[in-house]
């Protein structure tokens, strides 16, 4: 269908979580191809003429097609208005910035299939080297961002009190966090944005649970 929106995803893609909860935030009615990371299908001809880079997601929308998650986010808060994506004032803009790339480009980038598939095979034990890799860089990398939330601009979200792009980043790293049994005990800030956002719909509906084929 011209200009149908349409999700290459993977279900338990940080990338794709973050795009899913976003369209979700907006009411944008989207279709998902889920793209099976595991199978490799992200690196088969057809996906990379959608993306060279081989990566989830990428989002068909206004007749376009984009990828790297943020920069959807993004394109998102600047065509449909009233999104609260990104706030109106620039210094509010670049710390909601700043959040989300602590994440998106701090964490994530070390613990994504390649990066830790390399680690696994390198260290040779397997399941115990990527455990230890996920909890010491993702610990390590939450405890720097419940830092950055102590500041003034924090409110019930990361930054004021409606979902930004900072939560949208942050809720599916709490995810992965919980999942590799990272210890949460000493970020009460974290936990407790991650539990606001868990009682939002389309937070709901994105997570990992819901999306799974």
């Amino acid at each position: 269908m011209a200009n149908e929106t349409v999700l290459y995803d993977y279900w338990r893609s940080s990338a794709s979580y973050r795009v899913r909860i976003a369209l979700g935030l907006i009411g944008e009615n989207y279709r998902s191809e889920q793209v099976d990371l595991l199978a490799k299908a992200h690196r088969a001809p057809e996906h990379l003429a959608r993306n060279p880079q081989g990566l989830v997601p990428v989002l068909d929308i206004d007749g376009q097609r984009l990828t790297q998650s943020l920069a959807i986010l993004e394109y998102l808060a600047e065509t449909r208005e009233g999104t609260g994506i990104l706030p109106a004032r620039p210094l509010d803009r670049q710390r909601v910035r700043a959040l989300s790339y602590a994440i998106a480009m701090d964490i994530h980038p070390v613990c994504n299939l390649g990066v830790v598939g390399y680690v696994m095979a390198s260290a040779g034990d397997g399941e115990a080297a990527r455990r230890a890799w996920m909890q010491k860089f993702i610990g390590e990398g939450l405890a720097a961002f419940e830092r950055m939330l102590d500041h003034p601009a924090t409110g019930a979200f990361c930054h004021g009190d409606s979902p930004t792009m900072a939560d949208i980043c942050l809720v599916p790293q709490v995810y992965n966090a919980r999942r590799w049994g990272v210890d949460l005990s000493t970020f009460p800030k974290i936990v407790a944005i991650d539990r606001i956002c868990g009682g939002i719909g389309p937070f709901q509906t994105a997570h990992p649970d819901r999306a799974k084929p």
